[in-house]
């Protein structure tokens, strides 16, 4: 449960709230207007993600506002694909925000690694898929997942993985990132016992087409199982490894309270 809903049973219960009000927040409209759009401030108690934004396209005014609500209730705000534009926007705003540059994210805090989860391993193809690895892998930290790196491991070069697959092996959860013709994550799906996301970007020659032939290309594997985002999508992808990090811990628990080893 929220800290949001916390705050807001706390209050019913010291009667500063009443039943009505209640209902609204959780039954009703839980969710508030804003320039941006309806915010959905339950999210992240009813799915286990908090509340991001595509920054990219929006107005950088309307941007720096609803950081503004965020930092004043200390709540966790992601935001990706952040612009040059967005960043000024912010102003002095930047200084008590978390900026990760190389994965176009702005966030409101670094919240605590939850130890008890697995790895999430984030592995990328060359260092052009690098952008979308990153988004991967910040997000996935913001997300409380320990989360390592291992990058530039494409199959032109498949010796730089193979010195590192005792790397792989450890983690819990894997993310391939790959462009041009997209065959990594099968290569690892064929090596990897644990679960594989594969995400294929937009890099490559014309023939790619801007990420379509990698998209075919895992869509295809021959290592079966791989679960396939779509193009340049690194936030889902670390949000699909969350959500299967959080599905396993709640599944032990459930077997503690049952007595079961």
């Amino acid at each position: 449960m929220s800290d949001e809903i916390r705050r807001l049973l706390r209050a019913f219960r010291d009667g500063n709230v009443d039943e009505e009000e209640i209902l609204d927040r959780l039954v009703r409209k839980p969710y508030e207007d804003h320039l941006l759009g309806r915010f959905d401030h339950l999210r992240e108690a009813r799915t286990g993600i908090p509340e991001a934004i595509l920054a990219e396209g929006k107005e950088p005014e309307q941007v720096a506002a609803i950081f503004d609500e965020y930092l004043q209730r200390d709540e966790l705000l992601i935001a990706t694909r952040v612009t040059d534009a967005i960043i000024d926007g912010l102003g002095e705003r930047i200084e008590v925000l978390d900026h990760y540059e190389a994965a176009r994210i702005v966030a409101t805090g670094r919240p605590d690694v939850e130890p008890e989860r697995e790895t999430v391993l984030v592995i990328s193809a060359g260092s052009l898929d690098r952008a979308v690895a990153e988004e991967v892998a910040v997000t996935s930290r913001l997300l409380g997942n320990p989360t390592e790196r291992l990058f530039d491991v494409g199959v032109a070069g498949l010796a730089r993985l193979a010195v590192d697959l005792g790397r792989v092996d450890e983690a819990g959860i894997v993310i391939v990132v790959a462009g041009m013709d997209g065959a990594l994550p099968s290569v690892v799906g064929g090596l990897a016992p644990q679960p594989v996301i594969a995400v294929p970007t937009s890099v490559g020659y014309g023939a790619n087409f801007q990420g379509l032939a990698p998209l075919l290309t895992m869509l295809n594997a021959c290592s079966p199982g791989t679960a396939v985002l779509n193009i340049d999508n690194g936030f889902g992808a670390a949000v699909l490894a969350t959500k299967i990090n959080q599905f396993g811990l709640r599944m032990a628990e459930k077997r503690e309270c049952r007595g079961e080893q």
